[in-house]
Protein backbone atom coordinates (compact mmCIF):
# COMPACT_ATOMS: atom_id res chain seq x y z
CA UNK A 1 0.00 0.00 0.00
CA UNK A 2 1.23 3.70 -0.86
CA UNK A 3 1.47 6.50 1.03
CA UNK A 4 -1.37 8.00 -0.21
CA UNK A 5 -3.84 5.08 -0.34
CA UNK A 6 -2.84 4.76 3.54
CA UNK A 7 -3.37 8.63 3.94
CA UNK A 8 -6.85 7.82 1.13
CA UNK A 9 -8.30 4.91 2.99
CA UNK A 10 -7.47 6.18 7.04
CA UNK A 11 -9.29 9.50 6.21
CA UNK A 12 -11.94 8.20 4.77
CA UNK A 13 -12.63 5.65 7.80
CA UNK A 14 -14.27 8.60 9.84
CA UNK A 15 -10.86 11.46 9.41
CA UNK A 16 -8.75 9.64 12.33
CA UNK A 17 -5.39 10.22 10.60
CA UNK A 18 -6.26 13.41 9.69
CA UNK A 19 -7.25 14.59 13.05
CA UNK A 20 -4.05 12.78 14.41
CA UNK A 21 -2.31 14.43 12.33
CA UNK A 22 -2.60 18.04 13.42
CA UNK A 23 -1.82 17.60 16.72
CA UNK A 24 1.67 18.26 15.79
CA UNK A 25 3.72 20.26 13.03
CA UNK A 26 6.43 18.69 13.19
CA UNK A 27 7.72 15.34 10.47
CA UNK A 28 4.91 12.89 8.99
CA UNK A 29 2.15 14.34 10.72
CA UNK A 30 3.09 17.87 9.47
CA UNK A 31 3.04 16.20 5.78
CA UNK A 32 -0.21 14.63 6.61
CA UNK A 33 -2.07 17.54 7.74
CA UNK A 34 -1.01 19.05 4.69
CA UNK A 35 -1.88 17.41 2.47
CA UNK A 36 -5.14 17.08 4.11
CA UNK A 37 -5.94 20.67 4.05
CA UNK A 38 -4.83 20.94 0.17
CA UNK A 39 -7.35 18.52 -1.18
CA UNK A 40 -9.79 19.97 -3.69
CA UNK A 41 -11.37 17.31 -5.94
CA UNK A 42 -15.44 16.69 -6.77
CA UNK A 43 -17.05 13.30 -5.53
CA UNK A 44 -19.68 12.61 -7.84
CA UNK A 45 -22.40 11.01 -5.30
CA UNK A 46 -25.25 10.84 -8.19
CA UNK A 47 -26.03 11.67 -11.46
CA UNK A 48 -29.81 11.09 -12.40
CA UNK A 49 -32.46 13.43 -12.87
CA UNK A 50 -35.93 13.33 -11.46
CA UNK A 51 -36.21 9.79 -10.40
CA UNK A 52 -32.53 7.47 -9.69
CA UNK A 53 -32.41 4.54 -12.37
CA UNK A 54 -30.56 1.34 -11.95
CA UNK A 55 -27.40 2.96 -12.51
CA UNK A 56 -27.90 6.02 -11.47
CA UNK A 57 -28.82 8.11 -7.98
CA UNK A 58 -29.98 11.01 -7.35
CA UNK A 59 -28.30 13.92 -7.42
CA UNK A 60 -25.35 14.76 -5.10
CA UNK A 61 -22.21 15.99 -5.39
CA UNK A 62 -19.34 16.46 -2.61
CA UNK A 63 -16.85 19.27 -3.54
CA UNK A 64 -13.90 18.54 -1.12
CA UNK A 65 -11.79 22.00 -0.39
CA UNK A 66 -9.07 22.42 1.46
CA UNK A 67 -10.48 22.16 4.53
CA UNK A 68 -14.13 22.68 3.69
CA UNK A 69 -17.00 19.93 2.01
CA UNK A 70 -19.31 21.31 0.11
CA UNK A 71 -22.39 19.14 -0.40
CA UNK A 72 -24.36 20.29 -3.62
CA UNK A 73 -27.79 19.03 -3.76
CA UNK A 74 -28.37 16.32 -1.70
CA UNK A 75 -30.74 13.79 -3.48
CA UNK A 76 -32.60 10.94 -2.55
CA UNK A 77 -29.90 8.10 -0.76
CA UNK A 78 -27.26 10.51 -0.43
CA UNK A 79 -26.30 8.95 2.75
CA UNK A 80 -25.52 5.75 1.37
CA UNK A 81 -23.70 6.99 -1.66
CA UNK A 82 -21.56 8.62 0.75
CA UNK A 83 -21.00 5.17 2.60
CA UNK A 84 -20.24 4.17 -1.27
CA UNK A 85 -17.54 6.48 -1.44
CA UNK A 86 -15.87 6.30 1.71
CA UNK A 87 -16.66 9.84 2.82
CA UNK A 88 -17.57 10.33 6.21
CA UNK A 89 -20.78 12.70 7.03
CA UNK A 90 -18.18 15.10 9.14
CA UNK A 91 -17.04 15.82 5.62
CA UNK A 92 -19.58 18.31 5.06
CA UNK A 93 -19.07 21.50 6.52
CA UNK A 94 -21.46 23.35 4.23
CA UNK A 95 -24.70 22.19 1.77
CA UNK A 96 -26.08 24.48 -1.06
CA UNK A 97 -29.38 23.89 -2.33
CA UNK A 98 -30.37 24.98 -5.32
CA UNK A 99 -33.95 24.43 -5.21
CA UNK A 100 -37.03 22.24 -3.73
CA UNK A 101 -37.50 19.66 -6.23
CA UNK A 102 -37.46 16.71 -4.66
CA UNK A 103 -33.86 15.17 -6.85
CA UNK A 104 -32.18 17.84 -5.15
CA UNK A 105 -32.86 17.86 -1.69
CA UNK A 106 -34.87 14.91 -0.41
CA UNK A 107 -31.57 13.58 1.08
CA UNK A 108 -31.30 16.48 3.49
CA UNK A 109 -32.92 14.51 5.73
CA UNK A 110 -30.91 11.72 6.19
CA UNK A 111 -27.69 14.08 5.97
CA UNK A 112 -29.31 15.94 8.54
CA UNK A 113 -29.79 13.24 10.93
CA UNK A 114 -26.53 11.78 9.95
CA UNK A 115 -24.05 14.39 10.73
CA UNK A 116 -26.08 14.68 14.52
CA UNK A 117 -25.18 11.02 14.84
CA UNK A 118 -21.90 10.97 13.87
CA UNK A 119 -20.79 14.28 16.18
CA UNK A 120 -19.99 16.57 13.71
CA UNK A 121 -17.38 18.48 15.62
CA UNK A 122 -18.11 21.88 13.39
CA UNK A 123 -21.02 23.83 12.18
CA UNK A 124 -22.66 23.27 8.82
CA UNK A 125 -23.85 26.38 7.07
CA UNK A 126 -27.12 24.92 4.49
CA UNK A 127 -27.89 27.87 1.91
CA UNK A 128 -31.18 27.29 -0.21
CA UNK A 129 -33.56 29.20 -1.73
CA UNK A 130 -36.19 31.90 1.17
CA UNK A 131 -39.21 30.37 -0.67
CA UNK A 132 -38.64 26.83 0.56
CA UNK A 133 -38.07 27.78 3.72
CA UNK A 134 -41.46 25.79 5.23
CA UNK A 135 -39.33 22.27 2.36
CA UNK A 136 -36.54 22.77 4.65
CA UNK A 137 -37.72 23.14 8.12
CA UNK A 138 -39.80 19.40 7.02
CA UNK A 139 -36.74 17.91 5.76
CA UNK A 140 -34.56 19.27 8.77
CA UNK A 141 -36.86 17.34 11.39
CA UNK A 142 -38.53 14.80 9.03
CA UNK A 143 -38.37 12.42 12.39
CA UNK A 144 -37.85 12.01 15.66
CA UNK A 145 -33.58 11.98 16.16
CA UNK A 146 -31.21 13.25 18.55
CA UNK A 147 -30.57 16.97 16.98
CA UNK A 148 -27.23 18.22 18.66
CA UNK A 149 -25.91 19.68 15.75
CA UNK A 150 -24.91 22.74 14.79
CA UNK A 151 -26.78 23.72 11.54
CA UNK A 152 -27.24 26.81 10.77
CA UNK A 153 -29.85 28.21 8.06
CA UNK A 154 -29.21 30.59 5.29
CA UNK A 155 -32.14 31.90 3.35
CA UNK A 156 -31.14 33.13 0.31
CA UNK A 157 -33.74 35.81 -1.54
CA UNK A 158 -31.49 38.02 -3.90
CA UNK A 159 -28.43 37.49 -5.96
CA UNK A 160 -24.71 38.28 -5.05
CA UNK A 161 -22.38 37.06 -2.23
CA UNK A 162 -24.21 34.73 0.18
CA UNK A 163 -21.07 33.68 2.68
CA UNK A 164 -17.36 35.75 2.67
CA UNK A 165 -14.65 34.17 3.91
CA UNK A 166 -10.72 34.95 4.45
CA UNK A 167 -10.12 32.22 1.65
CA UNK A 168 -13.12 32.53 -0.28
CA UNK A 169 -16.35 33.59 -1.33
CA UNK A 170 -19.74 32.03 -2.59
CA UNK A 171 -21.59 33.72 -4.23
CA UNK A 172 -25.22 32.74 -6.13
CA UNK A 173 -27.61 34.03 -8.76
CA UNK A 174 -31.16 32.63 -9.61
CA UNK A 175 -31.57 30.70 -12.80
CA UNK A 176 -34.38 30.05 -14.89
CA UNK A 177 -36.50 26.85 -13.97
CA UNK A 178 -40.01 27.80 -12.97
CA UNK A 179 -39.20 27.75 -9.49
CA UNK A 180 -36.98 29.55 -7.32
CA UNK A 181 -33.41 28.36 -8.40
CA UNK A 182 -29.77 29.10 -7.85
CA UNK A 183 -26.74 28.68 -9.40
CA UNK A 184 -23.57 28.90 -7.25
CA UNK A 185 -19.85 29.96 -7.72
CA UNK A 186 -17.11 29.19 -5.59
CA UNK A 187 -14.62 32.25 -5.55
CA UNK A 188 -11.00 31.52 -3.89
CA UNK A 189 -9.55 34.71 -3.49
CA UNK A 190 -6.92 36.14 -5.31
CA UNK A 191 -3.22 36.78 -3.72
CA UNK A 192 0.47 37.14 -5.11
CA UNK A 193 3.18 34.31 -5.55
CA UNK A 194 6.43 35.38 -4.51
CA UNK A 195 9.46 35.95 -6.51
CA UNK A 196 12.88 34.67 -5.11
CA UNK A 197 14.77 36.03 -7.07
CA UNK A 198 13.50 39.36 -6.53
CA UNK A 199 13.40 38.85 -2.78
CA UNK A 200 16.78 38.12 -2.58
CA UNK A 201 17.85 40.98 -4.77
CA UNK A 202 15.37 43.17 -2.24
CA UNK A 203 17.03 41.83 0.66
CA UNK A 204 14.21 40.60 2.13
CA UNK A 205 14.96 37.38 3.57
CA UNK A 206 13.06 35.05 6.72
CA UNK A 207 10.74 36.53 8.99
CA UNK A 208 10.72 39.55 6.70
CA UNK A 209 8.62 37.58 3.94
CA UNK A 210 5.76 37.64 6.14
CA UNK A 211 6.09 41.03 7.35
CA UNK A 212 5.90 42.24 3.59
CA UNK A 213 2.89 40.00 3.20
CA UNK A 214 0.71 40.80 5.64
CA UNK A 215 1.66 44.81 5.37
CA UNK A 216 2.08 44.68 1.94
CA UNK A 217 5.36 47.12 2.18
CA UNK A 218 8.37 46.62 4.38
CA UNK A 219 11.39 49.21 4.89
CA UNK A 220 14.72 47.87 4.79
CA UNK A 221 17.86 49.13 6.60
CA UNK A 222 20.73 49.48 3.88
CA UNK A 223 24.13 50.33 4.28
CA UNK A 224 25.59 54.36 4.24
CA UNK A 225 23.09 56.86 5.13
CA UNK A 226 23.56 58.48 8.60
CA UNK A 227 24.22 56.30 11.54
CA UNK A 228 20.85 55.23 11.84
CA UNK A 229 21.36 53.67 8.34
CA UNK A 230 18.89 54.49 5.26
CA UNK A 231 15.98 52.75 4.71
CA UNK A 232 14.61 51.43 1.94
CA UNK A 233 10.71 50.48 1.31
CA UNK A 234 10.23 47.07 -0.64
CA UNK A 235 6.22 46.86 -2.14
CA UNK A 236 4.20 43.84 -2.40
CA UNK A 237 4.42 44.36 -5.53
CA UNK A 238 7.71 44.86 -6.42
CA UNK A 239 8.69 40.92 -5.74
CA UNK A 240 5.74 39.13 -6.28
CA UNK A 241 3.24 38.55 -9.57
CA UNK A 242 -0.47 38.31 -9.22
CA UNK A 243 -2.54 34.61 -8.68
CA UNK A 244 -5.76 34.52 -9.57
CA UNK A 245 -7.53 32.02 -7.24
CA UNK A 246 -9.50 29.02 -8.70
CA UNK A 247 -13.61 29.20 -9.16
CA UNK A 248 -15.83 26.32 -9.48
CA UNK A 249 -19.19 27.02 -10.55
CA UNK A 250 -22.64 24.82 -10.33
CA UNK A 251 -25.43 25.07 -12.65
CA UNK A 252 -27.97 22.69 -12.39
CA UNK A 253 -31.84 22.61 -13.31
CA UNK A 254 -32.35 25.84 -15.81
CA UNK A 255 -33.31 26.85 -19.19
CA UNK A 256 -30.18 28.76 -21.35
CA UNK A 257 -29.94 32.65 -19.88
CA UNK A 258 -27.26 35.14 -19.03
CA UNK A 259 -27.37 34.17 -15.34
CA UNK A 260 -25.99 30.88 -16.62
CA UNK A 261 -23.09 32.33 -18.38
CA UNK A 262 -22.14 34.95 -15.64
CA UNK A 263 -21.56 32.51 -13.08
CA UNK A 264 -19.87 30.30 -14.96
CA UNK A 265 -17.09 33.16 -16.28
CA UNK A 266 -13.90 32.06 -16.57
CA UNK A 267 -14.19 29.31 -13.88
CA UNK A 268 -11.71 26.52 -13.78
CA UNK A 269 -14.53 24.02 -13.45
CA UNK A 270 -18.26 24.12 -14.51
CA UNK A 271 -20.65 21.21 -12.98
CA UNK A 272 -23.44 21.85 -15.22
CA UNK A 273 -26.82 19.91 -15.86
CA UNK A 274 -27.46 18.80 -19.07
CA UNK A 275 -30.67 16.58 -19.07
CA UNK A 276 -31.58 15.74 -22.51
CA UNK A 277 -29.87 15.64 -25.85
CA UNK A 278 -30.84 17.84 -28.99
CA UNK A 279 -33.41 15.75 -30.27
CA UNK A 280 -35.25 16.23 -27.17
CA UNK A 281 -34.58 20.18 -26.92
CA UNK A 282 -38.37 20.64 -26.98
CA UNK A 283 -38.60 18.97 -23.91
CA UNK A 284 -35.78 20.69 -22.38
CA UNK A 285 -37.06 24.05 -22.66
CA UNK A 286 -40.41 23.21 -21.51
CA UNK A 287 -39.62 21.66 -18.36
CA UNK A 288 -36.68 24.10 -17.87
CA UNK A 289 -33.27 22.25 -18.84
CA UNK A 290 -30.63 22.43 -20.91
CA UNK A 291 -28.78 19.74 -23.33
CA UNK A 292 -25.75 18.86 -23.41
CA UNK A 293 -24.88 21.31 -26.28
CA UNK A 294 -26.41 23.95 -24.71
CA UNK A 295 -24.37 23.23 -21.49
CA UNK A 296 -21.47 23.31 -23.89
CA UNK A 297 -22.38 26.71 -25.25
CA UNK A 298 -22.45 27.91 -21.47
CA UNK A 299 -19.31 27.18 -21.20
CA UNK A 300 -18.07 28.44 -23.90
CA UNK A 301 -19.38 31.67 -24.06
CA UNK A 302 -18.48 31.64 -20.28
CA UNK A 303 -14.79 30.58 -21.07
CA UNK A 304 -14.56 27.72 -18.38
CA UNK A 305 -11.48 25.75 -18.53
CA UNK A 306 -13.37 22.79 -17.65
CA UNK A 307 -17.17 21.47 -18.01
CA UNK A 308 -18.54 18.59 -16.12
CA UNK A 309 -21.79 16.91 -17.86
CA UNK A 310 -24.26 15.66 -15.02
CA UNK A 311 -28.11 15.20 -14.27
CA UNK A 312 -29.42 12.67 -17.20
CA UNK A 313 -32.84 12.09 -17.80
CA UNK A 314 -33.80 7.78 -17.31
CA UNK A 315 -34.57 8.11 -20.91
CA UNK A 316 -30.77 7.52 -21.76
CA UNK A 317 -28.74 4.67 -20.87
CA UNK A 318 -25.47 6.11 -22.14
CA UNK A 319 -23.95 9.12 -21.70
CA UNK A 320 -21.55 9.04 -24.60
CA UNK A 321 -24.33 10.61 -26.90
CA UNK A 322 -24.01 13.69 -24.52
CA UNK A 323 -19.97 13.85 -25.32
CA UNK A 324 -20.69 13.27 -28.82
CA UNK A 325 -23.34 16.65 -28.60
CA UNK A 326 -21.15 18.91 -26.34
CA UNK A 327 -17.18 18.18 -27.27
CA UNK A 328 -17.46 19.80 -30.62
CA UNK A 329 -18.65 23.18 -28.74
CA UNK A 330 -16.46 22.81 -25.73
CA UNK A 331 -13.57 20.70 -26.04
CA UNK A 332 -12.86 19.87 -22.68
CA UNK A 333 -15.80 18.26 -22.07
CA UNK A 334 -16.49 15.14 -19.41
CA UNK A 335 -19.68 13.36 -18.82
CA UNK A 336 -19.71 12.04 -15.23
CA UNK A 337 -20.87 8.56 -13.43
CA UNK A 338 -21.63 8.10 -9.90
CA UNK A 339 -18.79 7.18 -7.96
CA UNK A 340 -16.74 9.28 -10.08
CA UNK A 341 -13.82 11.55 -8.18
CA UNK A 342 -12.68 14.60 -10.23
CA UNK A 343 -9.63 16.18 -8.80
CA UNK A 344 -9.31 20.15 -9.30
CA UNK A 345 -5.53 20.32 -9.61
CA UNK A 346 -4.36 23.92 -8.16
CA UNK A 347 -2.80 25.93 -10.65
CA UNK A 348 0.71 25.96 -12.01
CA UNK A 349 3.17 28.45 -10.67
CA UNK A 350 5.05 31.11 -12.63
CA UNK A 351 9.25 30.16 -13.15
CA UNK A 352 10.67 31.39 -10.80
CA UNK A 353 8.27 31.36 -7.91
CA UNK A 354 8.69 30.69 -4.20
CA UNK A 355 5.77 27.73 -2.70
CA UNK A 356 4.79 30.89 -0.75
CA UNK A 357 1.64 33.57 -1.40
CA UNK A 358 0.29 35.93 0.17
CA UNK A 359 -3.13 36.22 2.20
CA UNK A 360 -5.98 35.87 0.19
CA UNK A 361 -5.16 32.51 -1.06
CA UNK A 362 -6.63 29.33 0.28
CA UNK A 363 -4.32 28.59 2.51
CA UNK A 364 -5.94 29.87 5.60
CA UNK A 365 -8.94 27.78 7.41
CA UNK A 366 -12.16 29.47 8.18
CA UNK A 367 -14.45 28.59 11.40
CA UNK A 368 -16.67 26.18 10.75
CA UNK A 369 -14.77 24.41 8.57
CA UNK A 370 -14.55 20.93 8.28
CA UNK A 371 -12.11 18.19 10.35
CA UNK A 372 -13.65 15.41 8.30
CA UNK A 373 -11.99 12.87 6.22
CA UNK A 374 -10.45 13.28 3.31
CA UNK A 375 -9.34 11.25 0.31
CA UNK A 376 -6.17 12.87 -0.67
CA UNK A 377 -5.08 14.66 -3.62
CA UNK A 378 -4.52 13.34 -6.81
CA UNK A 379 -1.70 14.68 -9.72
CA UNK A 380 -4.08 13.67 -12.58
CA UNK A 381 -7.27 14.81 -13.75
CA UNK A 382 -8.91 12.30 -15.33
CA UNK A 383 -12.07 10.61 -13.43
CA UNK A 384 -11.63 7.65 -11.22
CA UNK A 385 -14.44 5.44 -9.54
CA UNK A 386 -14.86 3.98 -6.42
CA UNK A 387 -16.07 0.75 -6.36
CA UNK A 388 -19.69 0.35 -6.29
CA UNK A 389 -20.82 -1.21 -2.90
CA UNK A 390 -18.14 -0.68 -1.25
CA UNK A 391 -18.41 0.60 2.09
CA UNK A 392 -15.71 2.04 4.77
CA UNK A 393 -14.86 -0.77 7.28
Amino acid sequence: MTGANFLSQSCARGGRTGRAATRKNTGVGFMLAVLIMSVRELIVLGTASQVPTRYRNHNGYLLRWDDEGFLFDPGEGTQRQMIYANVSSTAISRICITHFHGDHCLGLAGISQRISLDGAPHPVHVYFPRSGQKYYDRLRRASIFHDVATVIPHPISKAGPIDEQPSWTLTVRPLDHGVDTYGYRLQERAGRTMLPAKLAEAGVRGPMVRELIENGFIDIETDGGDEDGARVRVKLEDVSVPKPGQSVAFVMDTRMCDNAIELARGVDVLICESTYLNEDADKAHAHGHLTAAQAATIAREAGAKKLILTHFSQRYTSTEPFLAEARPIHGNTIAVRDGDVIPIPRRKKPKGSSKGTSKGTSKGTSKGSSKGASKGSRANAKPKQRPPGKTSG
